[in-house]
């Protein structure tokens, strides 16, 4: 049976299954994340088939997380970021490179190509921007040190995904890489500058003219918003880099917090299509024969990853038990690792069946990680009311 194509009907597809599921999730006290992910399995092309068309639902939920690092900025000030990103920057490099060997080996020996084990060696380097922030606390942590040491080490590693990401553009072969790669270079300062001089002499007087109209501050935050997304991605730089840049220049406007409680719900929506578009992208057929090498990248990447976090931060001089939290909160794979292999699938350095391993290894970890922190420690989703008190 065909079933309708357009938006209001996928629209309603997901929503009306997302709500059910999430009560059954609730109710059974899982993780609301997972529930997205496991709905678009159950009802994308490969399962009943419900919603065939996932492209609207994907680049959709690219939206989601564009204002979920905008959100992110708007929490922090430009000077403890900037006090934490110099702290963090050794550790992240050590770690992004320990993990790489950890999926090179572990693939190469179930006998992938140099070549494919190198691109999943790539991928296994970072952890979930959308997980490792969705999943921290709506509380004073966002300010406090935890918080700023995930936010870092997430940052960091998206920067570090990019120039990923150039890598296998110049190793396919893609014309106009190295100009891109000097545009880059050039980008950071640039946006910097842009986001400072805009936001002093634009944004503050008219957020300071007309703050009691709250429709116009809220349609003003979303522009800015997607205004240096789209100036970053014109760099060569993710459009979440440039919405987080935007986040942190309004981060010391008085009216910040009340644009973060506004906006929200709004990434919150766009949210449940990333991960519905997760689940409902993976092609069982290839299940037989990718599960063994996922099962054992994931598993390798859900236990070694908060172990090398703990490790390296309490040798920097921070208390295990913090250590061993953000070691835990960023055990798992990445949205940018998803970015990573199907780059590399289509530039024709990895076959379908190597990707299709590599996103149900992330799929696992993405699981798998939103349990073990729901269940652990406080988050949002907490599985306890104890948990969501703290």
């Amino acid at each position: 049976m065909d079933h309708p194509t357009n938006i209001t009907y996928i629209m309603f597809i997901i929503f009306t299954g997302t709500a059910i599921l999430s009560t059954l999730a609730l109710i059974t006290r899982q993780s609301l994340l997972v529930a997205y992910i496991v709905l678009g399995a159950i009802l994308g092309p490969w399962g009943l088939k419900l919603v065939n068309n996932t492209m609207v639902s994907g680049q959709a939920g690219n939206i989601g997380i564009i204002f979920l690092l905008f959100l992110l900025g708007l929490h922090l000030q430009p000077q403890n970021l900037f006090h934490s990103l110099r702290k963090m920057s050794l550790i992240t490099l050590i770690s992004s490179l320990l993990f790489f060997l950890i999926g090179f080996v572990s693939c190469y020996f179930y006998g992938y190509t140099f070549k494919e084990s190198l691109v999943i060696g790539l991928a296994a380097m970072f952890s979930s921007t959308i997980i490792g922030i969705k999943l921290l606390p709506t509380t004073i942590l966002h300010h406090q040190h935890t918080g700023e040491l995930v936010v870092s080490i997430l940052l960091l590693q998206d920067i570090v995904a990019i120039a990923a990401i150039l890598t296998l553009q110049l190793i396919g072969g893609r014309s106009g890489s190295l100009s891109q790669l000097f545009l880059i270079i050039s980008a950071f300062p640039v946006l910097l500058f842009v986001a400072y001089f805009f936001q002093r002499y634009v944004l503050a007087k008219l957020l300071e003219q007309f703050d009691k109209i709250h429709e116009y501050i809220f349609i003003l935050s979303i522009g800015w918003c997607l205004c240096m997304a789209q100036l970053s991605h014109f760099f060569g730089l993710s459009e979440e880099i440039g919405a987080f840049i935007a986040g942190v220049a309004l981060a010391s406007n008085p009216i910040a917090f009340y644009i973060a409680e506004s906006l929200k719900p709004l990434r919150d929506f766009f949210l449940v299509l990333f991960f519905f578009a997760v689940g409902a992208g993976f092609d069982f057929d290839y299940l037989p024969e990718v599960i063994l090498p996922a099962a054992t990248l994931a598993l390798l990447i859900l236990i070694l990853k908060p172990l090398v976090f703990s490790w390296l931060l309490n040798r920097s001089g921070e208390v295990k038990s913090i250590s061993w939290e953000i070691g835990v909160r960023l055990g798992q794979m990445s949205e940018f690792s998803l970015l990573l292999i199907y780059m590399a699938f289509d530039t024709g350095l990895v076959p379908a069946q190597t990707t299709y391993m590599v996103e149900a290894a992330i799929i696992l970890t993405f699981m798998a990680s939103c349990y073990w922190t729901v269940m652990r420690y406080p988050t949002p989703l907490a599985a306890t009311d104890k948990l969501r008190r703290d």
